[in-house]
């Protein structure tokens, strides 16, 4: 890793350079201030203001809320987060939180407006521009693009509307700190770019609407466990190699598999298998537990193995299903944790645990080999894994959990940028670079 810049995070969000010296008139009654709220307001912000209790800017002394500077910055940066400044019409917001310094009831009421209205739209506008390259399993999968009122109302429901912003509690948790990060320790236009990428790839989480869920950092090979917006557990995975990567995708882990075949990929069967076959013979497979089969169906039946013709396998002219039974050498171990996907991409135990001290660790063909199945059995099923009475016992989860495979190059580390290895190259400039990539 490489460390980038020192410094504090946010120094711009010193609210006293805009809101603590000047004077203020005396504090609007608050029914005069609902009243013209709802009155100015038109759309779904009329539709908030008519049942809002308190302004969401205002102060009951009279003043705008530090938070209005939070905001401010965050629109002027928003190119960071994939949105021109100039669509939230940066400057029109700057002029009306200057113009509300004097107090006067009326610039309060068009400051605070202006605020809901620009936070609504930078909320939206983040949540609908997510990394393209994220496979959902499901929809409900995807970020929600909130309407005015249901932003307005979660801003207006949080303890400090100051770190509700800060934190950007609209967004996935691992958001904020690199984008904070990012705003102090960025320098120079390719790693702009990346981090950029990155923030692009954290907006294709949503924000977690769940108990529980599980985030695979491909790039890091780390697994997260988050009980809601908080990590309770982690550990090392190993994931796909450059030229058989992981995909970035979602899904539901719906149940283990105890005791699990190894379903050996075609292009392994065509390549290490039939190459095994033919150096030695029959005995390869029997002595690393494979079987041949007649075919992929439920009812599909072993087959002699000497009846096959390997080199055409080898050739690629034949494709032939072989499976590992389970066992001490199988691949699988003694678990895998299914999200059933189009892409065959799924959680697993592994005998081979040399791997996973490796500092790198992008060895498989696409599936996640797990440091520890038995804990992150424990942990979605809610205590151990049951003792298996046979091959591929299904354990269903009491509820299903997400899971999101993504792929995080930079991290913040204590206020600083820390840009680690991109082993897929995922990194370059074009569409992940956006207004950027000319600065």
């Amino acid at each position: 890793m490489r460390n980038h810049l020192h410094g504090s995070l946010w120094r711009w969000l010193a609210p006293a350079l805009l809101f603590g010296a000047a004077p203020v008139a005396a504090a609007p009654a608050n029914a005069e201030l609902r009243a013209a709220l709802t009155e100015q307001a038109d759309g779904e912000l009329r539709s908030y203001y008519t049942y809002a209790e308190q302004p969401l800017w205002i102060t009951r002394d009279g003043r705008l809320d530090p938070a209005a500077a939070t905001l401010l910055q965050l629109v002027r940066t928003a190119d960071y987060d994939g949105i021109e400044p100039r669509s939230l019409e940066v400057e029109r917001l700057a002029a009306a939180i200057a113009a509300a310094r004097s107090g006067a009831q009326g610039d309060l009421v068009r400051a605070e407006l202006a605020l809901s209205g620009t936070l609504a739209a930078y909320v939206a506008a983040m949540r609908e521009d997510g990394d393209p390259a994220m496979i959902y399993e499901h929809e409900v999968l995807r970020p929600v693009v909130p309407g005015v009122r249901t932003t307005l109302e979660q801003a207006a429901a949080a303890t400090s509307l100051g770190e509700y912003l800060t934190r950007m509690r609209w967004m996935h948790p691992l958001y904020a700190p690199l984008r904070q990060a990012t705003l102090e320790g960025a320098q120079g236009a390719a790693e702009k770019r990346a981090l950029v990428a990155n923030l692009q790839r954290i907006r294709a989480i949503p924000a977690p609407p769940w108990p529980r869920h599980v985030v695979i950092d491909a790039a890091n090979a780390r697994l997260l466990m988050y009980e809601g917006d908080r990590v309770v557990d982690s550990m090392r995975v190993v994931v796909g190699k450059p030229d058989t990567q992981t995909p970035m995708m979602s899904g539901y882990i719906r149940y283990a598999v105890l005791n699990p075949y190894w379903n050996v990929p075609t292009d392994l069967v065509g390549g290490r298998i039939a190459a095994g076959v033919l150096a030695e013979g029959a005995g390869y497979l029997r002595a690393r537990g494979y079987e041949v089969l007649s075919g992929w169906e439920s009812d599909a039946q072993p087959i002699d193995p000497r009846r096959v013709d390997w080199r055409q396998v080898q050739r690629g002219t034949l494709e032939l299903r072989v499976r590992q039974r389970p066992g001490g050498a199988n691949a699988m171990g003694k678990v895998k944790y299914e999200f059933p996907n189009p892409l065959g991409i799924y959680l697993h135990d592994t005998p081979d645990k040399d791997l996973l001290r490796e500092d790198a660790r992008q060895f498989s063909n696409g599936c996640v080999r797990l440091e520890d199945a038995e804990r992150l059995g424990r942990w979605l099923l809610g205590g151990a894994l049951p003792a298996a009475s046979g091959a591929e016992q299904i354990t269903p989860l009491a509820q299903p959990v997400p899971i999101y495979i993504t792929y995080l190059t930079a991290q913040p580390a204590g206020g600083r940028i820390a840009l680690g290895p991109d082993p897929y190259g995922r990194d370059g400039g074009g569409a992940a670079a956006l207004a950027l990539g000319a600065k």
